[in-house]
């Protein structure tokens, strides 16, 4: 889901690489047929640039909210939680396999005895 984000955050991004590439063409294409002056040629593009900035945190904000709000929505467990689980079921593992050890060896400390027949005779 965090990679579909990230590849339409870059795929918006390259659009306003381009947007910008095609803005700064123009831009100069105005300048060089003195239709505007070099310094409105900057101020065009610096309000451009300053306008896709505030776009662009508001855009990531927006993202970052409606993931959050659709992953609040989804039954899913926290790394916090998920990570305390796993101590848990490490700590009973842990006990569990004491207990089941020591029975183990005593289980086999002590052969089975077996009574054959001449040996009941006896």
């Amino acid at each position: 889901m965090e990679d579909l984000f990230k590849k339409v955050l870059y795929t918006g991004v390259g659009l306003v690489a381009v947007g910008a590439e095609k803005l700064q063409e123009v831009v100069d294409k105005l300048v060089s047929d003195n239709k505007i002056s070099v310094d409105e040629g900057k101020k065009i593009v610096e309000d451009f640039f300053a306008n896709t900035e505030a776009r662009r945190a508001e855009f990531e904000s927006k993202i970052k909210e409606a993931t959050e709000n659709f992953l609040g929505r989804m039954p899913m467990v926290s790394k916090a939680d998920f990570d305390a689980l796993v101590a848990r079921v490490s700590s009973l593992e842990s006990k569990v396999g004491a207990t089941s050890e020591e029975a183990q060896t005593s289980t086999e400390s002590k052969p089975a005895a077996k009574k054959t027949a001449a040996a009941a005779a006896k």
